[in-house]
Parts: structure tokens; sequence; C-alpha cells
């Protein structure tokens, strides 16, 4: 579905992406991670044709994207923005029109949505009286209503809670099931994990790791045990090195040397009373901060608080 090859985007003498090349299979979803700054925002523009390259090609569907083919496309940038004095339905089925709805099919399609968000009272309330979330709710559902072969979210579940971020996971899961491709921007780790078949990690505008989860996870190595136990810890082994000291849980990163049952046993023969342990591979997020470093661990934490831009969006 989209293919880049080479693609450099120098402003002046400033160069924000250096050849970088990478693929996203159709019907994949696909994680286009890095901290802020990292050139993906760049990378999508030039994909759109917003920005010309500086070298390399950007391709959708075999060719260079243009504006005829954005009834294919849904697009939920960073800098968001709605008709703010307008009625929530209005908004929704204006821009259905836009997407070669009739307004009977755009109001059908944007009410039985408004249900499944939680929004149905706020049809005829106008956009800024709803809170930032609602407002995303709205901007997502605008984005997705043409049922699109491609849809390109940058933070689609930024500013939510727990909840509602699962809500908003499940509809592009929908979406990914009725066939779309998605290429999804996000700083939370959790969604990376449950929904990309893939990802590529950039950093100063060049690829930092590219593959499955578990390939870039064998790449970055490690092993990590998930332990619930009561006591105290150890303050030090050969073998581990604690990562996360929670009340009754904790993180601890194994040597690689190591050997799992004898961590264990040393943790029992110190008298921590150990009612679970799990070993896994580096999370995403430990993956993440390995990267990018403190900062971006910082920024990771922050994005959810920030509010989106002020703006239009069309298609």
């Amino acid at each position: 579905m989209i293919e880049i090859d080479g693609f450099t985007m120098s402003f002046g003498r400033a160069t924000v992406v250096d050849d970088l090349s990478f693929r996203v299979g159709r019907g994949e979803t696909f994680g286009f991670l890095g901290s802020n700054g990292s050139g993906k925002t760049t990378t999508i523009r030039a994909l759109l044709g917003i920005y010309q390259p500086s070298a390399g090609t950007l391709l959708v569907s075999g060719r260079p994207f243009t504006p005829a083919q954005g009834n294919t496309l849904g697009y939920l940038p960073e800098e968001r923005g709605l008709y703010k004095k307008e009625k929530v339905i209005d908004v929704m089925v204006y821009f259905g029109r836009l997407k070669g709805l009739t307004p009977k099919e755009a109001k059908s399609w944007s009410m039985g949505y408004l249900e499944r968000v939680d929004l149905t009272e706020k049809a005829g309330v106008r956009i800024d009286k709803l809170s930032g979330g609602q407002q995303q709710k709205i901007q997502l559902g605008v984005t997705i209503m043409n049922t699109p072969d491609l849809l390109i979210l940058d933070e689609p579940t930024k500013g939510f809670d727990p909840v509602n971020r699962r809500l908003l996971m499940s509809i592009i899961e929908d979406q990914k099931r009725a066939g779309a491709t998605v290429l999804m921007i996000t700083h939370h780790m959790e969604e990376v994990e449950r929904l990309c078949d893939r990802v590529i990690m950039l950093k100063d505008g060049r690829a930092e790791a590219y593959g499955t989860i578990g390939q870039i996870q064998d790449r970055f190595g490690g092993r990590t045990v998930r332990l619930r136990y009561a006591g105290q810890l150890p303050g030090s082994s050969p073998d581990w090195e604690a990562v996360v000291v929670e009340r009754n849980y904790a993180e601890l990163a194994l040597a690689e040397h190591a050997d799992e049952a004898q961590v264990l046993r040393g943790l029992v023969e110190a008298g921590v009373a150990v009612s679970s342990f799990t070993t896994t591979r580096k999370s995403m997020d430990e993956i993440f901060v390995t990267i990018y470093g403190s900062s971006a661990e910082q920024e990771q934490a922050d994005a959810p608080q920030r509010e989106p831009a002020r703006g239009r969006v069309g298609r």
C-alpha cells in the first residue's frame, strides 16, 4: 500500500529525514514511531504530496498520491480541528458529503457512530461545548466515515482515559478487519503491542529499528522478570537489576548469563515470598526509552495531556 524508497527531506541546510526506506503492506497495521522532531510528520506530508521530497520516491498504491485518491484515504493529522460553532451532527454530515456520501447516508452513519462512542445525546450540541476527548471522538469518526482503504492516524487516542482509549483501539481494529491499511503514529506502546503488525522507529530522521514487534524485541535483547512478592528484595545481584520496584511488584532485568531458575531460587533463599514469576522480553516501552532516552520517556508520559492545535481538517 505504501512504498518509500530513499526519501530525504531537507529545509535549507537542515536535513530532517535522511535516506528513509520502508514498506507498509496492504491490510497491515503499521506503527510509525519516534520522539518529536524525528521526521514522522514530515514523512507523512511528503507521502501525501504536501511537501516535495528533496530525494527519493513515496508511493501510495504504486503511484504518487494525488487529490483524486482522497476518497480512499482517511487522515487524522496531529493538527486537528472541527467547525467549533456548529452542531456535531451538522459537522459530521458536512464531512460525509465531502467524502461522497448522500446527506441521508452521512446522517445515518454518523448517528450509528455516535451511539457506539456514547455521544448520541450530543448530536445537537455545538462542537465547542464538548470536552477535548469528546471532540477527539468526533474527529476520528469524520476520518473513518468513508471506510477508507488507507488510514493515517496521528496520535488517535491522545488525551483519552484508559477506557476510551480501548474503545478507540477496538474501532481501529474494526477498520482493519474491514480491509483498511492503517499507518499509526502513537506514543502509547500498549497500542503498538496490541494493534501493530510491524513498526519503524525513527531517530533524527533515520530508521533506528524496523520489523515486527518480536524482531525488534529480539534485536534489542534482554529478558525481564515480572515479579509479585511479599517481603524485601535483595539490594543487588550479578544476575539481575531491578528496573521497576513498586509495592509487592517488581521488574528485574536479567543479565545475559542469568539462569531463570537460579534467580527464583536466590530470591526465595533471601526470604522473598514469590507469588508470581514471569519472564518476558523487553517491552516496547523499555525499547522506546532505550532508543530515545529519558527525555523521550517524559515526552511519552506527557503526550496524552497536550491540547490539540487549532485548525481545520479536510479529508
